[in-house]
């Protein structure tokens, strides 16, 4: 057995206890308030958030391309498209895991963003107005290399550090591909981890886990001993002063795990 399931409590390394206590009762039916441009029923439509699967949307075909760092942020909660000018698929709310909600932007097109999208399936995308968002650019980006069990957090060009972390054991691995930094908890209990950064991607293999959507995160772990392990059940733990310095990356931060 990996170390994870020796520990009832410290064994949730997909954050879902931290998440569970979060989900709201019905995140397809609750009712929202639209953006300008917006005009559909919501309630018919999914939430875009970690805890649902969308249908219906294009995929990130760009898996392991290196993203601009543009990011943006609905103010209000927007529609999701899956062409420019088509009919809404979903809706992007303004906050979600006690956040605001930063999107990293993929494609564009005069009036519109495509985004990455924190739902199920991982790299699922969708196109919003470019109307009545903010707008920033992260020059951060995290870097994951299962193979070498290698962080690294860059500044541009620069290199911020670089940390041996714990990844996916065989059965449960860490997904592959682009995501972000979806937003930064503080957990009731700490036994493990001080902070927990959900991503905006989940396990490939756990459809739940502890009764949350199988959210992959980064977060820290008080045992020195795993990193440069593969025994999570598809998070990342990282050390102390990796954990510190992530935490400081803004929302919506590129985030590559590569083989």
């Amino acid at each position: 057995m990996p170390l994870d399931a020796s520990r009832r409590l410290i064994g949730a390394a997909l954050v879902a206890m931290s998440l569970v206590a979060s989900t709201p009762a019905s995140v397809a039916a609750s009712p929202v308030t639209l953006a300008v441009g917006a005009s559909v029923t919501a309630t018919a439509l999914p939430q875009a958030t970690t805890f649902t699967e969308l249908s219906g949307l294009p995929q990130d075909t760009d898996t392991y391309g290196k993203l601009s760092g543009v990011v943006v942020h609905p103010a209000r909660t927007v529609a999701v498209y899956a062409l420019p000018g088509g009919k809404p698929a979903a809706t992007l709310p303004a906050k979600q895991l006690g956040s605001q909600t930063w999107v990293p932007v993929v494609e564009a097109r005069k009036g519109w963003y495509r985004v990455l999208l924190p739902s199920k399936p991982n790299h699922v995308t969708g196109w919003i107005k470019a109307k009545g968002l903010k707008k920033a650019r992260s020059r951060y980006r995290a870097i994951v290399k299962l193979g070498t069990r290698q962080l690294t957090v860059m500044n541009a060009s620069k290199k911020v550090g670089t940390w041996t972390v714990a990844v996916g054991g065989s059965e449960t691995p860490t997904p592959v591909g682009r995501t972000f930094m979806l937003a930064l908890m503080s957990p009731k209990e700490k036994a493990y981890s001080p902070l927990i950064l959900p991503l905006g991607t989940h396990s490939p293999t756990l459809d739940t886990f502890g009764g949350g959507p199988g959210t992959v995160a980064f977060h820290g772990w008080p045992d020195l001993k795993v990193f440069g392990k593969a025994v999570t059940h598809g998070c990342v733990r990282v050390p102390a002063r990796a954990l510190k310095v992530l935490a400081g990356l803004p929302l919506g931060t590129p985030v590559l795990i590569a083989p």
